[in-house]
């Protein structure tokens, strides 16, 4: 299972000055969403600089190329990949020069007719110099935009083709055109900045570089700043279906997401573990760090104890987006250790964001264990995995999901615990904290099998996701 992409762009009217600056600290604030690779992208009066490598944020970008990179529009990316390989050729932003011009293209997502699309441009000439969907998408809008009076009707275009879930950012010689999928997959928000427009995939990134928040950009809505302003054009909207686990894991806790705390969210869920799965125990404690708020949750809804019981190594990226099965198994062990005074003799409550395969939770508990816990008892905020996504979040296929193999019961004896409690799937909606007998308004497909595109995603099921990979 792969994480997201995250995205941020800002447009200037006041001159441009440290533009790159604030793109830097809202990709530092998204680093949780990749960590692969990053970039960023500068308009300097038509003229477009990109500088995008391999690794994370901090490493790529220094005080000096900072400076170099001058300009009144810059749109930034951190990725994890999802489709195409792990290569600095893959990085984003994707800058495209075609005959109206340079656009540059920053992208969140994944489309699930892709495959289709692209063997369709190559037949008609098209070369490619990535693998990743993003191109696709940058060669469409470029051209649309020779038949088309702006660049935004030109992105409008290209979304009547395009399936799948994404939060994009395209970059023209004078404006920032930021959409967002039909079923508003992606999360996708609007800050402003000292008379700035802003927009980035969280609104832990406004925060980072000063902005503050507006609203979040709608399902279907294309906003476009200029000089003149902001104006947005809307395109149809299909049901609502942002993604459920952007909650449970993906974004930031102190992230607002279509008008909904994460933090808030993943309290509840604590909450909601205990009155489905209650336990006599003597201590709660998280998996750093979508586990802790969890883990509060069930302290204050139980009554037991909330306690530190792991030191993170923050210098390590998340476990499970490593490209390897031994790599995964290697990162834990140096990425947590158990806290041997916090759990020695202890009952414990052990809360989890998730289990995928199995195998990092495995470790954690055998860890508990060797340091001398009595019990342990794990806890999930989510339901169990049971089907692929196809819309940007890397869930594998359906034989690498451990919840597809085994019962409850079976996956509770082989990673070494006490007892095991998934998050009920009813309860999600309680979860977010909306009114009881709310209409659903998320995507839970990885639960459920529910997709969103309920043709694409059958034909997706049939395939086994193949049809995404190239």
């Amino acid at each position: 299972m792969h994480e997201e992409c995250g995205v941020f762009g800002i447009f200037s009217r006041s001159g441009g000055e440290g533009i790159s600056h604030s793109c830097y600290y809202g990709l530092f604030a998204l680093q949780h969403r990749g960590q692969e690779s990053c970039g960023i992208a500068v308009n300097n009066d038509a003229e477009i600089i990109c500088l995008k490598d391999m690794g994370l944020v901090g490493d790529v970008f220094t005080p000096d190329t900072l400076d170099k990179l001058k300009g009144t529009i810059a749109i930034g990316h951190v990725r994890y990949s999802t489709t195409g390989a792990s290569t600095k050729e893959n990085a984003q932003p994707l800058v495209t020069h075609y005959v109206k011009g340079t656009i540059s293209i920053a992208h969140n997502g994944n489309l699930t007719n892709c495959n289709s699309l692209r063997e369709r441009l190559e037949a008609n000439g098209a070369i490619f110099q990535t693998t990743v969907d993003s191109e696709v998408i940058a060669y469409m809008v470029a051209s649309e935009r020779s038949r088309t009076p702006s660049i935004e009707a030109a992105v409008q275009s290209v979304m009547e083709k395009i399936e799948g879930g994404y939060a994009l950012l395209v970059m023209s010689p004078r404006k920032l055109i930021a959409a967002r999928d039909p079923y508003g997959l992606k999360p996708l928000v609007m800050g402003e900045l000292n008379g700035d427009t802003v927009f980035a995939s969280e609104t832990c990134a406004l925060a980072a570089c000063g902005a503050k928040y507006i609203r979040d950009v709608e399902p279907g809505e294309i906003v476009i700043a200029e000089d003149e302003g902001v104006r947005s054009v809307k395109t149809p909207a299909r049901r609502k279906a942002g993604c459920i686990f952007e909650y449970i894991y993906f974004a930031r806790p102190d992230s607002i997401i279509d008008g909904i705390s994460v933090y808030e969210s993943r309290i509840k869920a604590g909450k909601l573990l205990y009155e489905q799965y209650p336990v006599d125990a003597d201590i709660v404690i998280g998996v750093p760090e979508s586990g802790l708020d969890a883990a509060l949750g069930f302290s204050q809804a139980s009554g037991i104890p909330y306690v530190k019981g792991f030191v993170k190594n923050n210098y390590i990226g998340r476990t499970f987006i490593k490209p390897s099965q031994e790599q995964r198994t290697d990162a834990v062990r140096i990425k947590l250790n158990p806290i041997e005074s916090a759990v020695k003799g202890k009952r414990v409550v052990m809360t989890d964001d998730s289990i995928v395969r199995g195998t990092t939770i495995a470790n954690i508990v055998r860890m508990l264990r060797n340091a001398g816990a009595l019990e342990v008892h794990v806890r999930i905020s989510s339901p169990p995995f049971l089907f692929p996504c196809y819309y940007g979040t890397d869930v594998p296929s359906t034989d690498k999901l451990i919840a597809r193999k085994y019962t409850v019961d079976e996956i509770c004896e082989k990673i070494g615990a006490d007892s095991l409690g998934y998050l009920d799937v009813n309860s999600l909606t309680a979860m977010l904290g909306l009114p009881e007998g709310s209409s659903k308004c998320y995507c839970d497909a990885c639960f459920t099998g529910d997709y969103p595109n309920i043709d694409t995603g059958i034909d997706l099921l049939e395939g086994g996701g193949a049809a995404l990979e190239k």
